[in-house]
C-alpha cells in the first residue's frame, strides 16, 4: 500500500492544511494591502485585543520566536503600522502602539480575515467543526504532557 503523504500520518496532513490556509490568507491579505504579512496582521489584531500585551507573549501566540517577533516588529515600525517606546521605568521592555495606518489596515482587512476563515471551513457542518476542535486539542493536550 503506497503512503498518501511523506510520513503517511494524519499529522503531515495538518501542517499541511495549515500552510494551505497560510497561502490563502496571504493571497486575499495582499489583494487588499500589498505592504503586510500574515504575520504582522497576526501582531495588530493582538496589539489590538490587548495593548499592554509583551512581545513574548505575542511571540507565544504566534508560534514564533523572540528574535523573529523583533524583526516583524521593526519592519512594522518602518512601515508605519507601529510605534515603540521605550518603557520609563524598565529600559529592557518597549510599548508598542498601533498607527492611524495601522488602525486603517484592521479595518480594511477584518472583512478579509472574515473571508479566510470561511473559505477554510466552507462545506464543513458545526458539528463537524466542533469535533475537529475537540480532536485537535486532544492533540495539543497529548503533546504537551507527555
Amino acid at each position: 500500500m503506497s503512503q498518501k503523504t511523506p510520513t503517511g500520518t494524519v499529522l503531515y496532513t495538518i501542517e499541511q492544511a495549515i500552510k494551505e490556509y497560510r497561502k490563502v490568507c496571504q493571497k486575499n491579505i495582499q489583494k487588499v494591502v500589498s505592504d503586510i504579512t500574515v504575520d504582522q496582521c497576526l501582531v495588530l489584531i493582538i496589539l489590538n485585543d490587548n495593548a499592554k500585551i509583551s512581545q513574548i507573549e505575542i511571540a507565544k501566540l504566534i508560534f514564533k520566536d523572540n528574535a523573529s517577533v523583533t524583526r516583524i516588529i521593526e519592519l512594522m515600525v518602518k512601515k508605519d503600522y507601529l510605534t515603540r517606546e521605550t518603557d520609563e521605568l524598565d529600559k529592557r521592555k518597549t510599548k508598542l502602539d498601533i498607527t492611524q495606518k495601522g488602525k486603517k489596515t484592521i479595518v480594511l482587512l477584518t472583512p478579509v480575515f472574515k473571508l479566510n476563515r470561511k473559505t477554510a471551513l466552507d462545506g464543513l457542518s458545526a458539528d463537524e467543526i466542533e469535533l475537529l476542535d475537540k480532536i485537535l486539542n486532544k492533540i495539543i493536550l497529548n503533546c504537551k504532557t507527555s
